[in-house]
């Protein structure tokens, strides 16, 4: 995908803000950009990543509770994922960049 001409937004955002909001309270903006936005792929692309990478972090942060000892251990090393990622994510959208996560990546690529 091309990085250097993002077009514009149907919401009126610049792209890269628009792309920066799509992760900023995770599936929730990413959720809303999808229904909001229906031209810019780079918007669009990003709204897709947020809502499958942190839909599938906020399931696996309530189900590893309930895993008795491994789930307990392995939750605290997962809200410091989280957060790195969500930060990281933000910070390539706001920057023009169609950063791809391994896997979630493609799928969203797909998606739009």
């Amino acid at each position: 995908m091309e990085e250097n001409n993002l077009g514009t937004s149907s919401t009126g955002i610049n792209p890269t803000v628009a792309g920066l909001l799509c992760y900023l309270v995770g599936f929730v903006t990413g959720i809303i950009f999808l229904i909001i936005e229906k031209d810019n792929k780079f918007v669009r692309f990003h709204a897709t990543q947020s809502v499958l990478t942190f839909g599938f972090l906020f399931v696996l942060q309530i189900v590893l509770p309930f895993i008795p000892f491994l789930g307990w251990a392995l939750l605290w090393p997962l809200h410091i994922v989280t957060l790195v990622v969500w930060i990281l994510l933000m910070m390539k959208a706001y920057k023009g960049e169609y950063y791809k996560l391994p896997i979630v990546g493609d799928m969203a690529e797909q998606k739009i």
